[in-house]
């Protein structure tokens, strides 16, 4: 089955099970494989030209205009829709039965568990204006499996815009400063200190944290380690 990945996650994923993946992103960090635009301006017609089984998209990745271009095109498509450890331990499942590809044995995907409340954290992901995550996102689910909660959890938007003082405010014994979508440079981590001074600010792998699929058993444990073993 050929197959066109259009979100990094998923790319990441199939390769790992096996698929045969003919083109990709150029976010998706495979420089040997056939890059088909961006995330938000796909090259549709290259995608079509390409004659794919099946093209991955994602719900928030990717735009909606670019999914119905594609489907009105004829090529089918697989929508993932990513919020949860749970879901990416679905996503996996479905992505490895869609292309007739065994999921490994080990390690398997974790259970969804939620760990007790040991630290809060406030995610900066970009800079002018300042931005964040609130519960209902990977990433937040992610390190709920490690026990840190976020102080933007009830954000009533999944990405909010925030102030910095208003975040002192809540007094988050971290910050976790990642590196990716953002590329906060160590005048913007000094800028979150000052800002910031009771937090123990840490940089932790983005991908990590925002990457989900086949990598989030190493990854928790990865970010668990950078958490100082939590």
């Amino acid at each position: 089955m050929r197959v066109v990945s259009l979100v990094p996650s998923a790319t990441e994923t199939l390769l790992a099970l096996g698929a045969d993946v003919v083109a990709c992103t150029r976010f998706c960090e495979q420089p040997d494989l056939l890059h088909v635009g961006g995330t938000k301006n796909p090259d549709v017609a290259a995608i079509v030209a390409l004659a794919p089984d099946l093209v991955v998209v994602d719900e928030e990745e990717n735009r909606r205009e670019d999914a119905d271009a594609l489907v009105a095109a004829g090529v089918e498509l697989r929508v993932t829709s990513v919020r949860s450890v749970a879901d990416a331990r679905r996503a996996t499942a479905r992505l490895a039965a869609a292309t007739g590809r065994p999921l490994p044995t080990s390690p398997d995907m974790p259970e969804p568990l939620v760990a007790a409340v040991t630290a809060t954290a406030f995610v900066p992901i970009w800079r002018r204006p300042w931005m964040t995550i609130n519960a209902d996102t990977y990433g937040a689910s992610v390190l709920g499996a490690l026990g840190v909660e976020l102080v933007t959890a009830t954000a009533p938007e999944r990405y909010p815009t925030v102030e910095l003082d208003d975040i002192a405010a809540l007094h988050p014994t971290h910050v976790l400063v990642p590196s990716e979508p953002y590329e906060f440079a160590d005048r913007h981590v000094a800028e979150l200190a000052d800002a910031l001074p009771r937090a123990a600010i840490r940089r932790v792998d983005g991908q990590d944290l925002f990457w989900w699929g086949i990598r989030t058993p190493a990854a928790l444990e990865r970010l668990r380690v950078a958490l100082g073993g939590r």
